[in-house]
């Protein structure tokens, strides 16, 4: 039985805190995991720029509220929830993720949670379980499933290189050049079609 794993932002949807940074006016808030590998360090370099300018949980859902998933996103995902099982792998946390599910027909999404003050100042984040991507799809071989995975950042490289089958999709330049072994794609009816050979396999 196979199992397809997908990142979710760059991938179904537009990087929230690039969204974030354009609406608040920080541009410091637009590196994301393409940029940095160590998630932890990016995210404590995130809070801390939240707490300089006084924002907190509201002020982020606001921008999430307007963000739709990239042209496609929704279809593609229908179709491939009707050939095979599909979790969304994302680093994103639950108090961001929910409306985007919601314009994604609902799709199974397993991330982190933030810790919120009662304020509304965000003050620290969990993390599901370290290297949380690969430890999904260690976890999903270990009962069976065959996986196939595809994402765009560094934080998805150790899923993709641990799955039957891995794809980068929609990456950066420098990604897929350190990553020559990789197939890349950039539109989703490409990325489908992969997916779907490998189903056949």
């Amino acid at each position: 039985m196979y199992i397809v794993c997908l990142d979710m932002e760059g991938v179904l949807v537009p990087e929230i805190w690039i969204a974030f940074a354009n609406a608040a006016g920080i541009p410091e808030l637009k590196r994301t995991t393409r940029d940095e590998p160590d998630y932890d360090k990016l995210m404590k370099f995130r809070l801390k720029i939240l707490k300089e300018h006084g924002l907190g949980l509201k002020e982020v859902q606001d921008v999430i509220a307007t963000i739709d998933p990239l042209p496609g996103a929704k279809e593609f995902l229908d179709e491939l929830r009707s050939l095979t099982q599909v979790v969304i792998l994302s680093d994103t946390f639950e108090q961001f993720a929910a409306p985007l599910m919601k314009k994604l027909g609902y799709p199974t999404l397993f991330c982190n949670t933030l810790e919120v003050a009662e304020n509304g100042e965000i003050t620290d984040f969990h993390m599901r379980v370290a290297k949380s991507k690969l430890a999904t799809v260690k976890a999903l071989q270990s009962i069976g499933f065959e996986t196939i995975a595809s994402g765009d950042s560094y934080n998805d490289l150790d899923m993709i290189y641990a799955s039957k089958a891995g794809f980068l999709f929609k990456s950066t330049e420098k990604i897929k050049a350190d990553n020559p072994g990789l197939q890349t794609f950039e539109e989703f009816d490409e990325l489908l079609a992969a997916i779907k050979a490998e189903l056949k396999r």
